[in-house]
């Protein structure tokens, strides 16, 4: 059995906005979400980047309080979104909870807010403060805090993924999501990724000397994908979620498609933790390609992973020229809000999403002078009205974990 699967339904908390029509406005205009990094009192003198693409605008998450007691901020994204994608599509409450609708989500580490305070409470004032640990302080803190958050909140029954693979966690959990219902194993998944903000994450890059430093002072020079003077990634936050549904049900019951999936990889380098891999990269994009039955040639642009660090981009520039030549049109969407962390990959899934429904794509940020081994491929530098109908989103994480997805425009799905 191979279904196909649509999106139907989706919805982003961003740095560079909250919904469509505030994204686009970012995309259109060119405006960064980086911003300077907010001091913690502990942690943040010792960080040399001092940037972070942040969630600075207020949130109405009105959730009742007994939901509300199991969740950190990372729930709080998740929970936010799938609400809203619920409200779009219309399903009725009997499907919501019928066990046919399930949950791929995921978060790098959950809500590192919430295991600071534990932590503390653990190492530093245990004897007076023990009891101030909660009974609930592990449901809001612990790795898959999103999934089983939105499934408590929606009484959904079915399948439940929680993935936590870093920089690929939200793109596996919509590819997982897609295989789900491609295969019969579900009918309709809530699918996506959600991280908070919080300097410990920032400080684990910065450690491992791949946080940009150099743009401290002017937060919306960086990241800059491809360019020559990259100096590394900016940490970021938010959530992101879409609703897929198996395309004959969706059509019939005048749901509203805005893309369908038609193609996904996930592999591993087999290698080294932490370098990015030519051999790995290629094998993904190929992989994915012959999955959605698409030729290279077909795709008309692609969300490149991008986060501006030195090697990391050098490499995904090999791979896409290997693969697509230089036929696609490439952005690099983390130049406007930084890496999102677990969330990247379903965030740049909707951004493709937008331009693909408003006819444009949006140019890298601070791309001013390619990096000569970047320079084989048809970059975006400017605003560009095209019709694309096939995107290609890839992230590629620590550990050697490799995802692409493809997508299709939901106008060219209908026909």
């Amino acid at each position: 059995m191979n279904r196909r699967v649509v999106i139907t339904a989706c919805s982003a908390i961003t740095p560079i906005g909250y919904g469509k029509d505030a994204i686009l406005e970012s995309l259109l205009h060119g405006k960064s979400g980086v911003s300077p990094l907010r001091d913690d009192g502990l942690l943040t003198k010792h960080i040399h980047s001092k940037v972070f693409g942040s969630v600075d605008y207020p949130l109405a998450m009105d959730f009742k309080r007994h939901f509300r007691k199991t969740m950190g901020p990372v729930a709080y994204y998740a929970c936010q979104v799938a609400k809203d994608v619920l409200e779009q599509s219309g399903l009725s409450q009997d499907f919501i909870t019928s066990g046919r609708l399930g949950v791929a989500f995921g978060s790098t580490h959950g809500s590192p807010t919430v295991q600071r305070d534990i932590y503390k409470t653990f190492f530093n004032d245990l004897d007076s403060k023990f009891s101030s640990i909660g009974a609930v302080d592990y449901l809001r803190s612990m790795v898959h805090t999103t999934a089983v958050n939105i499934t408590r909140m929606f009484g959904i029954t079915g399948r439940v993924i929680a993935s936590s693979t870093a920089c690929t966690t939200s793109s596996q959990a919509i590819g997982f999501a897609y295989e789900m219902i491609k295969f019969g194993m579900q009918d309709a998944m809530i699918c996506g990724g959600a991280d908070e903000y919080d300097t410990t994450t920032v400080a684990v890059f910065d450690n491992l000397l791949a946080c940009s430093v150099k743009y401290n002072e002017t937060p919306h020079c960086t990241p800059r994908p491809f360019d020559a003077n990259r100096d590394g990634l900016v940490v970021g936050e938010g959530g992101g979620a879409v609703l897929l549904e198996e395309y004959e049900s969706a059509k019939k019951r005048g749901a509203t498609i805005l893309g369908e999936i038609k193609g996904f990889a996930c592999n591993n380098n087999g290698g080294d933790l932490i370098l990015p891999n030519l051999d790995g990269i290629t094998a993904t994009l190929r992989i994915a390609l012959h999955d959605a039955s698409l030729t290279p040639d077909q795709v008309d642009f692609i969300s490149a992973h991008a986060t501006a660090t030195k090697m990391g981009d050098v490499i995904e520039a090999q791979a896409i020229e290997q693969v697509y030549g230089d036929k696609p049109w490439i952005t690099g969407l983390k130049s406007y809000m930084g890496h999102t962390m677990g969330t990247c990959g379903v965030i740049e899934l909707i951004l493709c999403l937008y331009m693909m429904d408003q006819n444009f794509i949006a140019p890298t940020l601070n791309l001013e002078e390619v990096d000569p081994r970047c320079n084989m491929l048809r970059h975006t530098r400017e605003l560009i009205d095209a019709r694309s109908s096939i995107a290609a989103v890839q992230n590629f994480a620590f550990g050697g974990v490799n995802t692409c997805l493809l997508v299709k425009n939901g106008r060219d799905a209908l026909e």
